[in-house]
């Protein structure tokens, strides 16, 4: 577990501690110090904490110009005891939001479980993205049927084409295209 790091390749291009409307801005990482665990393994410090006690972030990129952000995790998703959408509602996504992006691309390879609850917190999201949306990108199948199971794939784009196994060999400008432009298809 301490061994899967967030996407660092992207770090010349954006790194969330040195933007200044990122919810991580000015956090200081000590790489050698493992201090974060899931399961009771201990995680790469790089991986930042919204609040979660099991499930970890990394904003790897940010362009408020185009309004999008790519979001890794690693971890378990638990609405039903820790509601953890709420807190990456409040603590992430309200923030992102309020500094203009409506387009959400999520990472979820490194997600090990999913333990759903209600859907409003999802469902406030997809409201208030308006022109946007949410993308659900390398989800694992296990996951994808528990969000269904939820009703959450009326709120995020996933399955399909959005199994981008690739998407490490893009730049961050060219893998929101081809996002983009596969949501695009959907909603057309």
């Amino acid at each position: 577990m301490h061994d899967i790091e967030p996407y660092y390749n992207w770090l010349k291009y954006y790194d969330s501690s040195l933007d200044k409307q990122s919810p991580f801005y000015g956090k200081e990482y000590n790489h050698d110090l493992y201090s974060e665990t899931v399961y009771g393994y201990y995680i790469d410090p790089a991986w930042d904490s919204f609040g979660s006690e099991t499930l970890y972030i990394k904003v790897l990129y940010t362009d408020y110009t185009l309004g999008f952000t790519v979001l890794e995790f690693i971890g378990e998703w638990n609405d039903a005891i820790n509601n953890d959408i709420m807190t990456l509602k409040r603590n992430i996504i309200e923030v992102l939001i309020q500094n203009g992006i409506n387009k959400f691309i999520l990472i979820g390879e490194n997600i090990m479980n999913f333990h759903g609850s209600d859907d409003s917190y999802y469902e406030e999201w997809f409201e208030e993205v308006e022109d946007g949306w949410i993308a659900a990108v390398s989800f694992p199948e296990f996951v994808q049927e528990e969000f269904r199971k939820f009703g959450l794939d009326r709120y995020i784009n996933m399955g399909g084409t959005l199994q981008v196994d690739k998407w490490r060999t893009l730049q961050p400008l060219n893998f929101y295209d081809v996002i983009n432009s596969l949501i695009q298809r959907r909603l057309n």
